[in-house]
C-alpha cells in the first residue's frame, strides 16, 4: 500500500528470496526504485485502474472549488443559512464554461479529466510535462487530434499559472516537482483561478497555498491530497480556509476501481513469481 515504505530496511529483512513487489497504487514514490533494481526485484503497480475514478473526482473538486461547495455546505451544517439574506452576489464564484484549463502533467488521468471537461464548454486546454513546450507523447483518447478546442503544450510553469482559470495538478512526485506549485506559482495565477490537486500532496507547498487563499491571490482550491496526510488535525491552517475543499485521498474510492486494483495486484504478484508479463510493471 502507499503507507508501506519499500526501503533498504524492508528489503534487507526480506532477504534474497524476495522476487517481486506488487503495489496497490498508481504512485510509486513510497518505493526506493534503485534498491529494487540493485537486487533484481520486479515492481508491479496499478496505474490504469484508477483513471476513471480519479478523473471523476477531478471534476467534482473543480466544481466544488469554483462554486464554493465546501463553504456553502458548512453554512448549512452550522445553522447559518437563515443568517444569509439573499442578494445578487451571495456565494458567487467563477463558472467552468469558457475557461482555460491548465494541466501540470498530462498523462492518462489528466487526459480523461479533459475528456470530461469538454462537454462543459471550456475554451482551451494547456499542459506542461517534463519537456516544456513539447507535445505530449501519448494521446490516450484521441482528444488532441479530434477536440474542437485548442489543446497546446505550455512553454513554462509561469505560462501555465498565468493563463489558466483552472490548474489541475496531476504530475508524479519527484525531487523536481516537490513544491513546484508554491509562492511564485500562486503569484502568477489569476485572482479568480482555482487549483486542484489529484496527484501527491507535496507537489503543492501547503503554507504557500494557505497564504495565497488568505490574501486572495487565487479564488479557491480543491484537494484530494495534501502534505503530511493523513495527519491533518482540526486546527490545521488549511481547514480554516473556507474556499478550500479537502477530501481524504478518495480519488480511487469506487467499488469497481478498488476491486480491479486488488485483482491486478494479485496478477502482478503471480506474474512476478512465475517470470511472466505483469498487467502493469514499472521499468526500473
Amino acid at each position: 500500500m502507499l503507507s508501506d515504505q519499500v526501503n533498504e530496511e524492508l528489503l534487507h529483512a526480506a532477504g534474497d528470496r524476495l522476487k517481486v513487489i506488487a503495489s496497490f497504487s498508481v504512485g510509486t514514490d513510497h518505493v526506493e526504485r534503485d534498491a529494487l533494481k540493485k537486487r533484481n526485484i520486479r515492481l508491479g503497480y496499478t496505474p490504469t485502474c484508477l483513471t476513471d475514478a480519479v478523473a471523476d473526482i477531478t471534476i467534482m473538486l473543480i466544481l466544488m472549488a469554483q462554486r464554493r461547495g465546501g463553504e456553502a455546505m458548512a453554512k448549512v451544517i452550522n445553522g447559518d443559512w437563515s443568517k444569509m439574506p439573499w442578494h445578487p452576489l451571495l456565494m458567487v464564484g467563477p463558472q467552468i464554461r469558457g475557461s482555460t484549463v491548465g494541466f501540470l502533467g498530462f498523462g492518462r488521468i489528466a487526459q480523461a479529466s479533459l475528456q470530461r471537461l469538454l462537454p462543459f464548454g471550456i475554451r482551451r486546454a494547456i499542459y506542461l510535462t517534463s519537456k516544456p513546450g513539447q507535445p505530449v507523447r501519448e494521446d490516450h483518447f484521441g482528444l488532441i487530434k479530434s477536440a474542437a478546442i485548442p489543446i497546446e503544450p505550455a512553454k513554462s510553469a509561469d505560462e501555465l499559472a498565468s493563463e489558466s482559470d483552472v490548474v489541475i495538478v496531476g504530475c508524479a512526485l519527484t525531487p523536481s516537482t516537490k513544491h513546484m506549485v508554491g509562492a511564485d506559482f500562486f503569484n502568477k495565477m489569476k485572482k479568480l483561478a482555482v487549483v486542484v490537486n489529484i496527484a501527491r500532496g507535496p507537489v503543492i507547498d501547503t503554507d504557500a497555498l494557505v497564504k495565497a487563499l488568505d490574501e486572495g491571490q487565487i479564488f479557491g482550491a480543491g484537494l484530494d491530497v495534501i502534505e503530511n496526510e493523513p495527519n491533518i488535525q482540526a486546527d490545521h491552517p488549511i481547514l480554516q480556509q473556507p474556499r478550500c475543499v479537502l477530501v481524504p485521498h478518495i480519488g480511487s474510492a469506487t467499488i469497481e476501481t478498488r476491486e480491479q486494483m486488488a485483482t491486478e495486484s494479485v496478477k502482478n504478484l503471480l506474474a512476478g513469481l512465475t517470470g511472466e508479463a505483469m498487467v502493469n510493471e514499472l521499468e526500473l
